[in-house]
């Protein structure tokens, strides 16, 4: 999803529809927010003490999709991207190595296995995990659940960002 992509759904869409069209949205909204700036300024973390960089909320959200879209929702037994058993936030512990081109490729590929993933299920359907509560989600509670995910760390983003380089709006 490139930011060019990005437009809202239409206001008469059907239910799957509108939440697809609402989460490919923000997914191109955060992409938005990290285009025209500098692996250096990707990795930034401009309001200490936190640790969010726009850089790490790529790499968070990129680990929010394979979970959600891969081992949730059809089972998959997979370890986390970033993350460690001992650092299990490693996403947003960036090195100088972490750079936006292994960030964005990681991130389009867990946002395409998610797409293909969900096909293959109704907003009625169970996932075949069950994640940390134990009991399978609906399609939809996963939809709703990465809006929502998404919509809060772009609010960070819009943040970030404007600490950054003073860039503001949509």
């Amino acid at each position: 999803m490139t930011p060019q992509e990005r437009s809202e759904p239409a206001l008469d869409a059907a239910e799957r529809q509108m939440l697809e069209g609402w989460l490919d949205y923000h997914r191109a909204t955060l992409a938005m927010k990290c285009e025209g700036l500098t692996d250096s300024q990707l990795r930034e973390r401009p309001v200490p003490p936190s640790e969010l960089s726009l850089l790490g909320l790529v790499r968070h959200l990129a680990e929010n999709e394979r979970g959600w879209f891969r081992e949730v929702l059809v089972g998959e037994d997979l370890p986390p991207v970033y993350g460690t058993e001992e650092d299990p936030d490693g996403e947003f512990h960036l090195t100088e190595a972490d750079t936006w081109d292994e960030a964005r490729s990681t991130w389009r590929t867990e946002i395409e296995a998610a797409r293909t993933n969900a096909a293959r299920f109704s907003l009625d359907d169970l996932s075949v995990g069950t994640g940390r509560r134990g009991a399978p989600f609906s399609l939809r509670w996963i939809y709703t659940h990465m809006i929502e995910e998404y919509a809060r760390h772009n609010g960070h983003a819009d943040l970030l960002r404007e600490r950054i380089d003073g860039t503001t709006g949509a």
